[in-house]
């Protein structure tokens, strides 16, 4: 989970800045952004970049230069929140977060990386505020990604009824967000709507790729559906895909034959 939500992260944190580099030695596509100067945007980028491929020393290094370089620039030091919320220093990412916020408090993109830091630490009351906060914000361009972020927490305590408010409140702004329509096919199948998780599921593989967990998902419905043909294929994809992972185990182990 940590990697995709990484890539989540650092997805939407380069929507908020005016183009992230695609290499470490990709100045070209740089291009500084209202309210910082070009040493700093364009160090910020590139702490971006390294986080993005898991360089964090290297990442904490342009980092350090970007803050040194404007000091008062929220998006470093909602990153350098990200990156040690990476590095499970969970005392630092918190205190990156805030800082952020103390700059701009109602900027979308530090809240929702902060609502994600919350509900990890378990501290699921302040996660959804925090994450409501960043969706009603008038400006933010994607408010769908902090209405499924509330989604999947409210899944972490149990809460399907609540998660699914959510996760239909971001397909409403979003029809084709992927990791919303998996996380509905996955209530819709908790809750033996199995025809509903069924389309959910096609919905997400119109957006998004298979995983073992999707697959394995597919397996599920598909048993209880009775679909021998597509069950059949669901297996030999999650095989011949994700040999040793452990939804595969889990297929090996089960009564679905």
């Amino acid at each position: 989970m940590r990697k995709i939500t990484l890539s989540i992260i650092l997805y939407f944190l380069c929507l908020g800045l005016n183009g992230c580099s695609q290499t470490s030695d990709d100045y070209d596509s740089i291009r500084p952004s209202a309210g910082t100067n070009d040493v700093a945007q364009a160090n910020l980028n590139l702490g971006i970049a390294y986080l993005r491929t898991g360089e964090f020393e290297k990442s904490l290094e342009k980092l350090q230069k970007a803050q040194a370089a404007d000091p008062h620039y929220p998006p470093i030091y909602n990153t350098l929140g990200v990156l040690y919320q990476q590095l499970g220093n969970r005392v630092k990412a918190e205190e990156y977060y805030l800082r952020a916020l103390g700059l701009n408090g109602s900027d979308s993109s530090t809240l929702n990386n902060y609502g994600q830091f919350l509900c990890q630490e378990s501290r699921f009351d302040e996660a959804e505020v925090t994450f409501l906060k960043a969706a009603n914000n008038p400006l933010y361009a994607t408010p769908e990604i902090a209405l499924s972020n509330a989604g999947t927490c409210a899944m972490k305590q149990g809460k399907l009824d609540t998660a699914e408010i959510y996760f239909r409140d971001a397909l409403g702004n979003n029809p084709r967000l992927a990791i919303a329509l998996l996380q509905m096919a996955e209530i819709s199948y908790a809750t033996g709507n199995y025809l509903s998780a069924r389309g959910y599921l096609q919905r997400y593989l119109e957006t998004g790729s298979h995983t073992a967990k999707s697959l394995w998902l597919g397996i599920q419905i598909e048993n209880e559906l009775g679909d021998k043909n597509a069950l059949s294929s669901y297996k030999l994809l999650l095989r011949n895909k994700f040999p040793d992972s452990k939804e595969t185990g889990l297929l090996k182990d089960s009564m679905v034959k």
